[in-house]
This record gives structure tokens, sequence and C-alpha cells, in this order.
């Protein structure tokens, strides 16, 4: 299930320093629109459609999770930011920096300010050839042809030669070294959208917790005490069973997966959760298991005060979520903490996200792979 939009957005500019202008467009949309995953070779282009300099042309494939209208008032924005100066006057200009947005995801917009996919990129080959770079799954929703069929029949003959390839700016988050990463933290913590996030923008294997699918997780919150062994039990047979299937699917020495639990989670709810002859029952079936089980190459506990927790567990409504009182939620806080703390053979990043929102603020986003970033380095 895809959480984000697949957007390529064209970029040119024939004034001033062409290649910095845009180098510094390139990483102004990274920094404030979408996340940029792929970034095509650099082309020079005649001018198109008037007699002046010639373009440097490029185009992006950016993941975000904004809507087309809010794209295009933020590219706009970083037009001006970068010194466009847009000119009331009919026909084609010179410029410092262009941002099209050219496809969003297999839509067809169609409004005052917005067409899309933008009605002359067939025509364009200073469009189609940084696209064809991009290696897209894509299909034109009305014209009902692929990239490579559109330039086939484009009756644009101008020139288009290759200047130089451009860095991606997620060539400095390597994020792929580690084959396989967990994201942990507390109820509501966002764990589970950020795996999805990570794993959409490094094209990486998920490993998701079926946590939904629990027959004893309603009960539980309704009565503790006579739920939390069978909750936990069945609990750590299912995440160990899960995590034995999901990991042998995969090469850990070529693939890069992404889970939102690791199995120790289990041992911090059960000590909460059960009574003490239970726990050490529960404890010594745990060891037997964890000796198997493969550890991840980077452990990330995402932590969140309980207040932004409470927020966040409300906002999204599950039912038997309501009732968890703050003292559970602190007392989960606290395990995973003093656990993690224990843990030699764990390599372990904690990151505070208490005011951060990694699905609403793209920056927030930025600040956890920079984090991871310098984890690896």
């Amino acid at each position: 299930m895809k959480s984000q939009h697949q957007v390529v957005l064209a970029i040119g500019s024939n004034q001033g320093n062409r290649l910095a202008n845009i180098e510094s467009c390139i990483q102004l949309i990274h920094q404030e629109v979408g996340t940029v995953i792929k970034v095509s070779k650099l082309y020079e282009t005649p001018a198109w459609g008037f007699e002046s300099d010639a373009f440097y042309n490029c185009a992006l494939l950016i993941h975000t999770s904004s809507s087309a209208q809010k794209i295009l008032t933020q590219v706009l924005k970083i037009e001006k930011q970068l010194g466009r100066i847009r000119l009331n006057q009919e026909g084609y200009q010179s410029r410092l920096i262009d941002v099209d947005l050219i496809v969003f995801d297999h839509e067809v917009i169609k409004s005052e300010k917005l067409e899309v996919p933008h009605p002359l990129m067939q025509n364009r080959k200073f469009v189609l050839l940084p696209m064809q770079d991009l290696k897209l799954d894509w299909k034109h929703p009305v014209l009902q042809k692929t990239i490579a069929e559109l330039l086939a029949i484009t009756p644009d003959d101008s020139l288009c030669t290759v200047v130089q390839d451009l860095k991606n700016p997620l060539q400095d988050i390597p994020l792929e070294k580690f084959n396989y990463i967990a994201f942990e933290g507390n109820i509501g913590a966002g764990k589970t959208t950020l795996a999805h996030k990570i794993a959409e923008d490094f094209n990486a294997k998920t490993v998701l917790e079926r946590f939904a699918d629990n027959p004893f997780l309603p009960k539980f919150y309704k009565d503790q005490n006579r739920y939390a062994f069978p909750l936990e039990m069945s609990f750590l047979a299912d995440r160990y069973q899960q995590l034995s299937d999901d990991l042998a699917q995969f090469d850990l020495f070529k693939d890069f997966i992404v889970a939102d639990y690791h199995i120790f989670k289990s041992l911090i709810f059960a000590k909460i959760t059960l009574a003490e002859d239970e726990y050490r029952l529960y404890r010594n079936l745990f060891d037997i298991i964890y000796k198997e089980m493969q550890k991840p190459d980077l452990y990330v506990y995402l932590y969140q005060n309980t207040t932004r927790l409470l927020e966040n567990i409300k906002r999204r409504g599950r039912a038997y979520e309501q009732n968890i009182e703050a003292e559970y939620l602190d007392k989960i806080n606290v395990g995973y903490l003093d656990y993690i703390k224990s843990q030699t053979d764990l390599n372990v990043l904690i990151i505070d996200v208490s005011d951060r929102d990694f699905v609403k603020k793209h920056e927030d986003y930025l600040f956890i792979l920079d984090e991871i970033k310098k984890k690896m380095a």
C-alpha cells in the first residue's frame, strides 16, 4: 500500500550559473517539498518556442504526502526564493529557474492554475528524455503511452545532449548499508508509519507487526489481569512465527529490510502486564526464542512523551485503545529505555520525536534521516 504520492518535476534554467541554479533547486525541493528519490542526467537543450540561450534541464521523482495544489504552491515559492521574477507578458521567457509539475501519480488534473499530466510534455524532448532516465512504471493516463512510446512519436526534433550526472540528495544517506533496520516505539509513536515511508523512499522490503488480528487485545484493555498472560503469549508466538517466516523470504546480505518492531518488545510489555511468577515463566520461554532470532543491524527507538502519545492514540481512533492510561504508557517508555540500556549486542539509536511530526512536516522526516546518518558515521 502506497502512503505517498509519486510526483515528477521538470527543472530548467538558461540564465546565470545554470548548473548551480538547478543544484540549488534540487536541494530546496528535497528540503521543503518532498523526498527526492531519483534525479535524471543533466541535459542541454535549445530554447523551446523562442530565441534565447540554451537551457539546462533535468527531471526529479519525489515522494510526498502533499496535494498537487500544495506542491505547485511550494515550487513557485522556491522559484521566487532562487530569484525568478515572473513577468506579466505573453509567450516564453528566459528564466533563472523554472519548475513544472509534470506527473502526479496516474491522476488527471485540470484546474485554472494546474493541468496534470503537463499538456505539452509529449511535445518536449527536454521533458521526455530526463523522464526516461527516471525509469518509471508509468503510462500517460490520457494518451495511454509510456515515456519510450511518447519519445518515439514526439514531433520535437531538437538536439538534447547529456551534460553530466546530477547528485541525488539521498546519496548522502545510504540506509541500505544496514540490511535490516527495526523501528520501535511506544503505542502511538508512529513506528509503522515511519517504516512504511522509509521502505517506499529507499525501496526496502517491510516486516510489519500483525497486532490488529490478535483476538486477546480488545479483551486485555477491558480486563488486564485476566487476559495479560494469554495476550503476551499469543504475541510472542505470533511475533516469532512472523519474523521467522518473513525474514526467511529475504536475503539478509542483499535485501534491505525495514521492520516496525523487534521481538524483544514482547519482553517489555510482559514485564509490565504480568504477575511476577507469570513473568518468570514467560522470560524463560522468551530467552530460548530470542537466541534464535536475527538481530537488526540498527535498532531505532522513537521516543515520544506521554502527552503526545495520548494525542496520537485519540487521533487514530482505535476503539480498544481509547481507555489506555497515561501511567501504562509511562511504564512502557521506562521499560523500553531500561531494557535498551542493558543490551550490549544491539546497535541502538534513540530519537526523541516528542516535538516532531514526521508525517505532516517534511523537515521532521529529514531530521530522522539525518540522525540515522550521524549514527552511521
